[in-house]
């Protein structure tokens, strides 16, 4: 029977330097920037523990143009560690790591093939005998706007032909529109299992042949809430069968709670806590959001305790947990304290200012200043038309409980 087994991985964005986050212990904080090195060790741990034939990874291995060197020490040192097993690896770089940056070099082990920026292939023979094509190509710079899918051709007798691609599918708006493909596309190859890199979100985009993206090995920010990995794959004659791996250290949960009906602050933290609880995972970190709804605190001290001492005394003792829950914000929902009608005809300030916040529901005015600084543009993601919305809405109740208090 003909069979091979692989592990497929994109997007390590090794060193991240996890940009955004606040008031974090430093245990926490150092924890989660070594995250990403932890998921790449879980990565590797899993190809030697499957007896894999051969690893991908579909580009952007790491953060940045600059490779530091401390993520190349990382990486150079789980390669070597895969060279011991005899598994070698296939590599292209993407539009975070293309080859065109300037870098320290540390070379790697021999056991590691790096795609040039040139749709190429590369032949494998497995420990069975199994003959591989993989085709791929490497980012010459960061913004690939050509359709490369047009150089990947079919060549050679080989048993499996497999493609590897950091690119977008044509239609997803959520990130650059880099190598851009559909899947009409990659069908008509005829290729065994295409590779995919970019999106940071696991998609199967075909199962027949399989065409996948992985998403990225740990998530880095909020929006990143699943828990991350990579696929360990089986191709052979009959079936082919994927086994999602986890690789994720640290990952942020959202959670909604609702309060109606609890009247005092010890009824609030007891449901919190129990959240906290339920949210633990072994030997993984969990950075926590609540949301809490339909609180009714009639008591002004308690209200006031809900919104300045609750986030507190659920942080306790979390930060030298192993298995740590942080919650980092909590959002307690509640009715406007009035209304907006009532508020424009109570006041001329009252007026411009909705009229104001109105104006701005459709337009990045707000946020422009941080989108064109030269230097933290680079670390922003854009915001989608919705997160934009929202982000305006909890603005304009914030600002209007704290104006109408005072």
């Amino acid at each position: 029977m003909k069979e091979i087994s692989f592990i497929h991985a994109a997007d390590l964005h090794l060193d991240s330097p996890m940009i955004g986050l606040r008031n974090l212990p430093v245990s926490i904080l150092k924890r989660l920037r070594e995250s990403t090195f932890k998921a790449l060790k879980k990565l590797t741990n899993a190809a030697i523990k499957k007896n894999v034939d051969f690893v991908i990874l579909a580009g952007d291995l790491f953060d940045g143009e600059d490779r530091s060197l401390k993520a190349q020490s990382h990486l150079r040192t789980e390669m070597l560690k895969l060279m011991k097993h005899d598994i070698p690896v296939y590599i292209i770089h993407g539009n975070h790591d293309h080859l065109s940056g300037d870098w320290v070099h540390l070379e790697m082990p021999s056991n590691v093939h790096i795609f040039t920026d040139k749709v190429e292939s590369m032949t494998l023979v497995t420990k069975k005998g199994m003959r591989v094509n993989l085709y791929g190509f490497s980012y010459p710079e960061r913004h690939v706007y050509e359709r490369k899918i047009t150089h990947y051709q079919k060549s050679g007798n080989a048993d499996y032909h497999i493609g590897i691609l950091h690119g977008n599918e044509e239609g997803e708006n959520e990130h650059g529109n880099y190598a851009p493909f559909v899947v009409k596309e990659l069908l008509e190859k005829d290729f065994h299992y295409w590779a995919l890199g970019h999106i940071h979100k696991r998609k199967v985009l075909s199962e027949n042949p399989p065409i996948i993206y992985p998403g990225n090995i740990q998530g880095r920010n909020k929006k990143e809430k699943e828990i991350k990995g990579c696929y360990h794959v089986n191709l052979s004659d009959f079936e082919t069968s994927l086994e999602f791996i986890e690789t994720s250290d640290v990952i942020w949960e959202d959670v909604e709670i609702d309060l109606a009906g609890l009247r005092n602050f010890y009824e609030v933290l007891e449901k919190c806590q129990a959240i906290v609880k339920d949210c633990r995972k072994e030997k993984m970190g969990t950075l926590l959001t609540l949301s809490l709804l339909n609180h009714e605190l009639e008591d002004d001290k308690e209200r006031r305790a809900l919104a300045a001492e609750l986030i507190e005394l659920l942080q306790e003792n979390e930060q030298d947990e192993d298995a740590f829950v942080w919650v980092t914000e909590i959002i307690a929902e509640q009715n406007q304290i009035v209304s907006k009608e009532n508020l424009k005809k109570e006041s001329e300030f009252y007026s411009e200012l909705l009229n104001t916040v109105a104006h701005y529901e459709y337009d990045e005015i707000p946020l422009s200043a941080l989108y064109h600084h030269q230097m933290g543009r680079k670390y922003l993601s854009s915001l989608t038309s919705n997160e934009h919305v929202q982000l305006l809405e909890k603005a304009e109740i914030l600002l209007l409980n704290l104006l109408y208090k005072s």
